[in-house]
């Protein structure tokens, strides 16, 4: 479902996701490796507001 890293999937980007269905459906389309590209971008984020952003951004793309 989520590639290799679905077990690093980081709790901060995993609640936002479950915060925003339109974006959790749209991760949810994505290929495996794009759905990790995501996570990496989680994983480097420094505050709660980056990762809203990069959610927020899995609609508008």
């Amino acid at each position: 479902m989520y590639g290799d890293d679905s077990y690093n999937m980081p709790l901060g980007f995993a609640m936002a996701l479950a915060g925003n269905p339109r974006a959790m459906n749209a991760f949810m389309k994505m290929e495996d490796e794009k759905q990790d590209q995501i996570i990496e971008q989680a994983k480097s984020t420094k505050t709660k507001r980056e990762m809203q952003q990069l959610v927020d951004r899995l609609v508008i793309n």
